[in-house]
């Protein structure tokens, strides 16, 4: 996706060979034009996958997701990375490491929201090592539904998830796929 690529090029600041702060338009201020084209893209990506549901992981994926869910017609839901007073019985959980934050948190959803017959697609902010997806899958597969594709705003293809993902069948989207993040510059997996 062109106008994403041209966001992380002008605003994105690469802190490592790893890490890409992208928190000029993503996940601390949101750029909501940028989210509406995402949005449009992810729901025109799986528009014949009989999607029912949404889901991501609080925070960053949030805006993405409602956008898509938006386009799409369908509900979106975040899993929680921490409990609440609110959300506390029935629940779906599940561990998910955190490769910027170097932590493993649980998340959790509400089994009032997800069935058995729902078709999810899952909407997140990066994809590096599949950690957060998995935990996603599983959160799924506890209430029986069914996982029909993994929309990533951007993927750090130099790392491990994206291998991951495919060697489990899944089919993942990428709307910018970072090639690398050597001196301090970007460069882009060509399409």
């Amino acid at each position: 996706m062109y106008a994403l690529q041209q966001k992380i090029l002008s605003e994105g600041i690469v802190l490592s060979e790893q890490v890409l702060k992208v928190d000029a338009f993503l996940n601390h201020q949101i750029d909501p034009e940028l989210m509406r084209q995402i949005g449009v893209e992810f729901a025109e990506r799986f528009k014949d996958a009989g999607i029912t549901k949404i889901i991501t992981i609080e925070a960053s994926g949030i805006a993405p997701a409602v956008m898509t869910g938006l386009v799409l017609g369908v509900p979106v839901i975040f899993a929680r990375k921490y409990q609440s007073l609110t959300l506390k019985d029935d629940l779906y959980r599940s561990k998910v490491f955190s490769f910027t934050k170097q932590t493993e948190s649980t998340i959790a959803i509400s089994n009032k929201y997800l069935h058995s017959e729902d078709k999810v697609l899952i909407i997140d902010d990066f994809l590096a090592n599949g950690h957060a997806a998995l935990a996603l899958v599983d959160l799924i597969s506890q209430a029986n539904a069914t996982v029909c594709g993994i929309g990533i705003v951007i993927e750090k293809s130099f790392q491990t998830g994206r291998k991951l993902l495919d060697e489990k069948g899944f089919k993942v989207e990428s709307l910018a796929r970072v090639k690398s993040l050597t001196d301090g510059q970007v460069s882009f997996v060509e399409s």
